[in-house]
């Protein structure tokens, strides 16, 4: 009976080490979750702070379309290792995106929008438009 359950055959190596073993540096943890945002309005407009720590300067895009701000990221990353006669021995491929999208109010003013990121944060300053009294117009009944 001892023969039949042999709990370190080659099989049992490779699928508990290779594809479950979570704490080896060259196996890559993929996170499907979006980054966290914050959104504050204050008195000259408004701020959203997207927490992304990781991702690259370079890898953020942020479009503007119909008072929609959309905020997104893809980065893809391969890597691979071989033996000594240079045959793969493992190669693996990270693909990972996350979109998220805004409808900002009337009252901001889009050419003023301005983005930086910062240590692991990516800050998008949205400024409001200013409002005067030349901007009110009085509509008569008839």
């Amino acid at each position: 009976m001892s023969n039949l359950i042999r709990r370190n055959s080659f099989f049992d190596d490779f699928i508990t080490k290779d594809l479950f073993d979570f704490a080896t540096p060259r196996f890559q943890k993929t996170d499907f979750t979006l980054p966290s945002v914050n959104v504050k309005e204050h008195e000259a407009g408004f701020e959203i702070q997207v927490a992304a720590p990781g991702i690259k300067k370079e890898d953020f895009k942020i479009n503007l379309e119909r008072n929609v701000l959309t905020i997104s990221s893809e980065r893809q990353s391969e890597s691979e290792e071989k033996d000594n006669n240079g045959a793969f021995t493992r190669r693996e491929f990270n693909y990972s995106s996350f979109s998220r999208s805004f409808t900002l109010p009337e009252v901001v003013e889009a050419d003023r929008i301005e983005a930086s990121y910062e240590d692991g944060i990516l800050k998008i300053d949205v400024p409001k438009k200013e409002v005067t009294m030349q901007n009110v117009k009085t509509i008569e009944i008839k």
